[in-house]
């Protein structure tokens, strides 16, 4: 796991510069992703600079080092991430003369390029990277990305030079970087509090898909392909759950499907402990990671290090459940409270790990757990992904109850009773409910259901379950709406029905654009690697293939997941209500951090990052501070988008 940058300078005059001094000043930008070595490479005859820092997980010898030339010499690569499976293609590329120095999976899948191609090496990898290579001999840059983008790759031209690299502000150095602002990007962040993959925060920079691969030329071309198509995985995986479907009630079908299912995450869990350093796992006490650290435990000597975050507040606290799962399996657990004074401390420091403006407020007890991680192992698992591939989110479990609603309430009612339930989702009537004991951020699912119900196709209904910001808000204090990303276009196209389409969507917009944004930066910026076991495409495959049943049963998510964990932890330490990784961010913003968003909320604040008309902004953080109404999720956006740009575009 490491960090890499790079540029070609493709000027016909290219003007006169030490391409070492800037290579290297780009790399320091990302020191933090690899604080245990540095690697350059320049070619001044053709303006190529590649720059590497690493944290050493595997061949710790400097015969891992980069950039790294391939056997032939024809290539340069720098890389970030790890192949799983490396092991095994060596042996496959050893038979058919592959040559090796050293053990790193950075060798091996230069190997895999000089004798099977490019596309065939990414075919056969197993794991989560991306990269750049170089080819001395066509003379092209080309970038790649693993299949569903756990590994970030940015890339772009900006006044004739092409930059390539782990993260934007690693440009920033070079002479020829602009770094302004994409309106369109903005708009998408205040809509989603996330940067969809199709964009970036800075004009001319975007992002190699994953499963993509974009090759540049020497006339300046770029050609876009892909080994691993999502759509495609997705409808070829249809077809056999269709097909499936009459055998969801087949006890045998059934027990060879949890057979299955156990065996590819046992697979995927043991080539992911693959490691010359010490290594652990998050633990929430959920089903995913309680899954994952069960199977790590099974066939380990030693207890697994455990790490986990608890909350002051009972009703966001699930550390006492991972405490209880740590003492059943017997790992070495560690757990940190957190407070709101922990957060203070933290949030001044978030825009600069996490690069582009990134507002999911679970990035707080994230980045905490990642630098507790961090002071007992190098490398730490995840549970990342159960949600999106076996139907866990609430969501999923309301999509029949959501259509029947939809079916249900006529559109001359749906006026009227979304009315009431924008009334009913004030925080008043939260804090009364809240107290009987009916959960946490009520008036915030009220007024999304109160948004839902203005709303015509299911496409419409589940963007408003996911946005923050209505676009008409968006387009009055920032200019313009973002369209529709691509990968929900494709989520929602026939003959999907919601519920698949809300998987698909996820899986390729919410998942690479959010959850594994969250994960790298956070994880990274204490130099530790996170590795997510449910992310192995093998598993997902799987996974989409599953008849609805056995993922949603009674109104219960994660049903196969649960029929393997119950094989080592009792039901009752993990049959309870879904609680994430939230955050009372709320109050937070009513006590403990309302000075620091006063600063950057101030009318003067506002118009220096270029935000029209921040008087509406004012008033809802006003009505938010009076309780009139909880603005927490969309405030938080605009609060994070202040704090990037006072870090990266000017002062505020």
């Amino acid at each position: 796991m490491c960090g890499f940058s790079g540029f070609w300078d493709q000027r016909i005059s290219r003007p006169s510069y030490d391409s070492r001094a800037i290579i290297e000043k780009m790399a320091e930008e990302i020191a933090f992703r690899g604080p245990d070595g540095r690697g350059f490479w320049t070619d001044d005859s053709v303006g190529v600079a590649l720059g590497h820092v690493r944290l050493s997980i595997l061949e710790l010898s400097p015969l891992g080092a980069q950039p790294m030339r391939s056997f032939s010499g024809r290539y340069w690569l720098v890389y970030n991430g790890e192949v799983y499976n490396a092991p095994a293609l060596r042996e496959e590329l050893i038979r058919q003369d592959g040559q090796f120095k050293g053990t790193s999976d950075t060798e091996v899948l230069l190997a895999g390029i000089e004798i099977w191609g490019l596309k065939k090496t990414l075919e056969k990898s197993i794991g989560m990277f991306a990269f750049a290579l170089w080819d001395s001999e066509d003379r092209t840059i080309t970038l790649a990305r693993d299949r569903l983008g756990v590994k970030p790759l940015y890339y772009g031209q900006i006044n004739g030079v092409w930059f390539f690299g782990s993260q934007p502000r690693s440009f920033r150095p070079h002479p020829s970087w602009e770094g302004k602002v994409n309106p369109y990007a903005r708009s998408a962040f205040f809509a989603y509090n996330y940067i969809p993959e199709d964009y970036c925060i800075y004009q001319g920079i975007g992002k190699v898909k994953p499963g993509g691969i974009v090759t540049i030329t020497a006339q300046g071309t770029e050609k876009i392909s892909e080994y691993w198509s999502l759509n495609a995985v997705s409808k070829a995986a249809k077809g056999q759950s269709e097909r499936s479907k009459s055998l969801q009630t087949d006890p045998t079908f059934v027990s060879e499907q949890i057979e299955s299912c156990e065996a590819l995450l046992q697979s995927s869990i043991d080539m992911r402990q693959l490691s010359d350093v010490p290594l652990g796992a998050f633990l929430s006490g959920g089903i995913d990671s309680s899954l994952v650290v069960a199977l790590m435990q099974k066939h380990s000597s030693m207890p697994i290090k455990t790490f986990s975050i608890g909350f002051e507040e009972a009703s966001y606290d699930e550390a006492p459940f991972a405490a209880q799962i740590a003492r059943l399996l017997k790992t070495d657990h560690y757990e940190h409270y957190m407070s709101p004074s922990d957060a203070l401390d933290i949030i001044p420091s978030l825009p600069e790990y996490f690069d582009e403006p990134f507002a999911d407020s679970s990035q707080i007890p994230t980045f905490l757990v990642a630098g507790m991680a961090k002071q007992h192992v190098t490398v730490s698992l995840s549970g990342d992904g159960g949600d999106e591939l076996f139907g866990g989110y609430t969501r999923y479990l309301l999509a029949s109850k959501l259509e029947r609603i939809l079916d249900f309430v006529p559109p001359s009612s749906r006026k009227g009773l979304s009315s009431l339930l924008a009334f009913a989702s004030r925080p008043f009537f939260e804090s009364v409910i809240g107290s009987l004991g009916f959960g946490t951020h009520l008036s915030h699912k009220l007024h999304k259901l109160s948004l839902l119900l203005k709303k015509g196709s299911l496409q419409e209904v589940y963007e408003s379950l996911l946005i923050h910001w209505q676009p008409e808000e968006i387009e009055r204090f920032s200019g313009v709406v973002a369209q529709c990303p691509q990968a929900f276009s494709d989520a929602f196209e026939a003959p999907f029905d919601f519920t698949e389409a809300m998987t698909r969507a996820d899986l390729g917009l919410y998942l690479p654009s959010d959850i594994l944004v969250k994960v790298d930066r956070a994880s990274m910026a204490h130099g530790l690697e996170a590795r997510e076991p449910l992310l192995d495409h093998r598993l997902l495959e799987f996974a989409l293939s599953l008849p609805p049943a056995l993922k949603i049963q009674n109104g219960v998510g994660k049903w196969i997941l649960r029929q393997v964990l119950e094989r080592y932890v009792p039901r009752s330490f993990f049959d309870r209500p879904k609680q994430g990784f939230g955050l009372p961010i709320d109050r937070w913003l009513r006590e403990g951090l309302r000075e620091w968003g006063e600063s950057l909320l101030s009318i003067q604040a506002l118009e220096t990052s270029g935000l029209k008309d921040p008087h509406f902004i004012r008033e809802k953080w006003q009505q938010h501070q009076s309780r009139k109404h909880n603005f927490a999720y969309p405030l938080w956006g605009i609060l994070m988008y202040q704090a990037w740009y006072g870090r990266y575009i000017g002062s505020l």
